[in-house]
């Protein structure tokens, strides 16, 4: 690296975690409010993200995975959107109820986002030099000179060749790849204490997918952020995370280490996730097994289990009563609400 902007970002000393995780989410609630209904797309999430610690937030689409990631940087619509209980704090800071001038001050200096889109996400009529260099001469104070130096320098490491000549490139010019690289470089380019990374990977090739989430690894060890990645793809966070929350119908219903929630799922939906996936070793003509039914209607508030309708272990109680996290075998470590866990036996009989 090169320019003396970029020296300077390298060699100044990132800013000491606080004791305890970086990001604490407890209790959220989000509804969207109409004029007719309204949607309970977030029930209760609550988790804790450390610097240095990958953590996936997995589920199928409409659980409220990116719905807690908007929420946590105040980025919901305020027109529809209410938040009438939980507490997100950064750093011992309470984010839900700051001013929205220090969200902005928190928001790609302090907590950056790459966000699920990057065909959409970046300006089609702004260069791409400009959309970064934006972010850099907003929150670090650099010239203009200073801040296409750095620029170029993020490019190149994110790695897109040739960056200088890309910077006075548009969006259009760039290959779904290279727009996602172009993200990754905007969201660390002032080095954020956390990440948030929606679908990073989604449209991409393997290839791609691979190099983007090798990226994000580095970045975890070498800049001992916090990475709070929301995905639907179960191999992906296998490869990348060192903890694991399954959310359903905007609850988190299970969390605990990647390997051992992959190892010993005990939440039905966890298992059905786990079991729709192909698997190559177990010979080519094993047929899918789907999950039945349709996901909940969330503009019902939750009074029960809201997997019970679709699930193959319900209880009465599972119809009437909804379940709490609690510690599976005595193992606080690993969660999970469900009245009525899945057990070593039933897990190995059903696959």
């Amino acid at each position: 690296m090169s320019s003396a902007a970029w020296t300077a970002w390298e060699g100044a000393d990132p800013v000491r975690p606080p004791a305890g995780p970086l990001l604490s989410v407890r209790d959220l609630q989000v509804r969207f409010v109409t004029r007719d209904r309204t949607v309970h797309a977030v029930n209760g999430v609550s988790f804790d993200l450390d610097a240095g610690q990958t953590l996936g937030l997995v589920g199928e689409s409409g659980s409220g995975k990116s719905v807690t990631s908007l929420a946590l940087l105040g980025l919901l619509p305020r027109r529809t959107a209410q938040i009438p209980a939980g507490e997100v704090r950064f750093a011992d800071e309470d984010l839900l109820h700051a001013p929205e001038s220090r969200l902005r001050q928190v928001r790609g200096n302090d907590v950056a986002m790459v966000f699920q889109d990057p065909m959409t996400s970046l300006n089609p009529v702004l260069t791409v030099g400009r959309q970064l260099t934006e972010t850099l001469r907003t929150h670090l104070a650099m010239d203009k000179q200073q801040a296409r130096d750095a620029a170029a320098d993020l490019l190149d490491r994110v790695g897109i060749p040739d960056p200088r000549r890309r910077l006075r490139e548009y969006p259009h010019q760039f290959s779904g790849g290279m727009r996602q690289r172009v993200m990754i470089a905007m969201a660390i380019a002032c080095r954020p204490r956390v990440l948030i990374a929606d679908e990073p990977t989604t449209a991409l090739d393997v290839t791609i997918q691979a190099q983007i989430l090798e990226l994000l690894r580095g970045l975890v060890e070498t800049e001992r952020m916090g990475l709070l990645l929301i995905t639907h793809d179960l191999g992906v966070v296998a490869g990348v995370c060192e903890r694991t929350a399954v959310m359903y119908a905007g609850r988190i219903v299970e969390t605990g280490p990647t390997a051992d929630l992959f190892a010993r799922p005990r939440h039905p939906y966890t298992l059905g996730l786990l079991r729709s996936v192909p698997r190559l070793d177990a010979g080519s003509d094993l047929p899918l097994a789907p999950i039945p039914g349709s996901p909940r209607d969330l503009t019902d508030a939750p009074s029960a289990c809201a997997f019970a309708p679709r699930c193959a272990y319900a209880t009465d109680e599972s119809r009437e009563r909804l379940p709490v996290l609690t510690p599976v075998d005595g193992d606080r470590d690993h969660l999970v609400a469900c009245w009525n866990p899945v057990s070593d036996a039933q897990r190995v009989s059903s696959a």
